[in-house]
C-alpha cells in the first residue's frame, strides 16, 4: 500500500471474482441442460408409454360402446314387439330380453401423472390441459354406466326373477353367443356351452311382453345407453385429441 498498489490489487480481486463468477454460471448452465436432457428423455418414455395406454383405452370404449349399440337396437325391438304383443314368437322376445341385460362398464388404464407430479414434464400444452382434464371427462361417460348397472341389478334381473323367465333369457344368451362380450379374447378353444334349459314356470310371449313395468324397464334401458354413447362419443374424440398431440410430439 506504501507503494500505491491498491488498485492493481483491488483490479486482481475483482478479477478473480469475476472469473469465479463465470465459473459458477457455467457449471449451472451445463447441470441446467444436463437436467434439461434428461427431462426430455423422461418425456418420451411418458408419452411411450401414454400412447399404449390410451390407445388400449381407445380400443375399449370402442367395444362397449358397440355393446350398448347392441343393447338400443334389442331395446327398441323390444318396444316394437310390445305394440304388437300377441304376434310375436316367444323365443325372439327372449333373445332380445337377454341382450338389454347386459351393462357395459368403461374401465380405462389410469395413471398417476397428475398425482406423481411427471405432468409437468410435457411441453406441449395443449397435450398437458388434455391429460389434465381426462378425469372429468371421463366421468361423464361412467355417471350413466353406473346408472345403468344398478337399474340391471336392482330392478331389470329382480323384474325377470319375477316374471319366472330368468333361466330362459340365461339359456338363449349363452346359445346365441352374447356373453362373448366378457371375455378378454375370443377364440373357438375357450368356447364354453352351457345350457339352461327352459323352466317350468314359463309365462307366455304375450304376458311377457303386456307387463307395464318391463316396459317401463326397456324404455329406460334405451334411454341410458343412448345417452351412455353420447358421453361416449365425446370421449372418443378426446382420445382421439390426446394421441394426435402425442404422436406429434413423439415424431419430432
Amino acid at each position: 500500500m506504501e507503494q500505491n498498489k491498491t488498485g492493481k490489487y483491488l483490479k486482481y480481486a475483482i478479477g478473480e471474482i469475476v472469473l469465479v463468477v463465470i465459473g459458477i454460471l457455467i457449471a449451472l448452465s451445463i447441470n441446467n441442460w444436463n437436467e434439461g436432457r434428461k427431462d426430455r428423455v423422461r418425456e418420451q418414455a411418458i408419452l411411450a408409454q401414454l400412447e399404449n395406454e390410451y390407445s388400449s383405452n381407445l380400443i375399449q370404449l370402442e367395444a362397449k360402446m358397440q355393446m350398448r349399440f347392441s343393447v338400443v337396437s334389442s331395446g327398441l325391438t323390444l318396444l316394437q314387439y310390445m305394440n304388437t304383443p300377441k304376434l310375436i314368437p316367444r323365443d325372439s322376445a327372449i333373445l332380445h330380453l337377454g341382450r338389454i341385460n347386459n351393462d357395459a362398464t368403461f374401465d380405462p388404464i389410469q395413471n398417476d401423472l397428475i398425482s406423481s407430479g411427471n405432468i409437468r414434464l410435457i411441453q406441449n400444452q395443449k397435450l398437458k390441459s388434455l391429460l389434465s382434464n381426462w378425469s372429468s371427462d371421463l366421468m361423464a361417460v361412467q355417471e350413466q354406466e353406473k346408472m345403468f348397472s344398478m337399474m340391471v341389478h336392482e330392478i331389470m334381473r329382480p323384474l325377470y326373477n319375477k316374471l319366472g323367465i330368468s333361466r330362459d333369457v340365461y339359456d338363449k344368451a349363452w346359445k346365441s353367443g352374447g356373453n362373448d362380450y366378457w371375455k378378454l379374447e375370443s377364440s373357438s378353444d375357450d368356447k364354453i356351452n352351457i345350457e339352461f334349459g327352459n323352466s317350468l314356470n314359463s309365462i307366455s310371449s304375450y304376458e311377457i311382453l303386456t307387463n307395464k313395468n318391463l316396459e317401463g324397464v326397456v324404455a329406460n334401458t334405451v334411454n341410458i345407453n343412448t345417452l351412455g354413447n353420447q358421453e361416449s362419443i365425446a370421449l372418443k374424440k378426446r382420445i382421439d385429441k390426446i394421441l394426435e398431440q402425442i404422436k406429434m410430439e413423439l415424431n419430432k
